[in-house]
């Protein structure tokens, strides 16, 4: 029997994407998206999708019951975090006058500033959307196959700053150099969207379903 992947389900997040491109990369697991506890603590592996401002994401996140389920899972078991499923794991968000987040890692998320300069001089936009080189500070199983500097793609306002720089496993520039992606035991957790990373989002996720941490 293939393993069992739980996508987390809270109503938010590209979800359908998400667990499609775990499904074309682990075609023998089952891959479920769900909010059932039983389920999520019986799964082999545990993704963490999100999209959103992070007051409504936390919101959901209390709505489904989720809370204790996700920090279980982040103590047990190999788990992705995506996006705002980075981002809500820290302790305190700026966004929305200041929200309280999950507080699984010690840090915070900021938001860019508005007058940051690009290269030509003019402001960069906000929110960062595109693709933009993740530098690998770290190694990392889930690096394996991935050249470093290897573009990914983000849709993101603010970004995290976690307490403990040694927990930085990739750097993406975006007129400041922030970190895109936190490790630590179990968890691996990511800025941009490997669901529409192309080849590398794709060996990104294959890379999780094949690690035993």
């Amino acid at each position: 029997m293939g393993q069992r992947i739980a996508v987390l389900d809270y109503g938010m997040g590209n979800l359908r994407s998400v667990s499609k491109a775990i499904e074309h990369v682990a075609p023998d697991a089952e891959v479920r998206v769900t909010d059932d506890h039983g389920w999520i603590e019986a799964a082999d592996r545990v993704v963490f999708p999100g999209q959103g401002a992070a007051r409504d994401c936390m919101a959901a996140i209390g709505q489904h019951h989720l809370n204790q389920a996700i920090r279980e899972a982040v103590q047990s078991k190999p788990f992705l975090g995506i996006c705002m499923g980075l981002q809500v794991l820290v302790e305190f968000s700026e966004e929305n006058e200041g929200t309280g987040l999950l507080g699984v890692i010690p840090g915070r998320v900021v938001r860019f500033a508005e007058d940051m300069p690009g290269d030509s001089g003019l402001p960069l936009k906000i929110p960062h959307m595109g693709w933009s080189r993740v530098e690998q500070v770290r190694a990392h199983p889930l690096w394996e196959g991935i050249e470093d500097g290897s573009r990914f793609y983000f849709v993101h306002s603010y970004y995290v700053v976690p307490e403990d720089d040694s927990l930085v496993a990739g750097v993406t520039e975006y007129g400041i150099r922030f970190a895109s992606v936190l490790a630590r035991d179990n968890l691996f957790a990511v800025q941009f969207h490997p669901e529409k990373s192309a080849d590398d989002g794709l060996r990104l996720l294959k890379n999780f379903v094949g690690w035993n941490p």
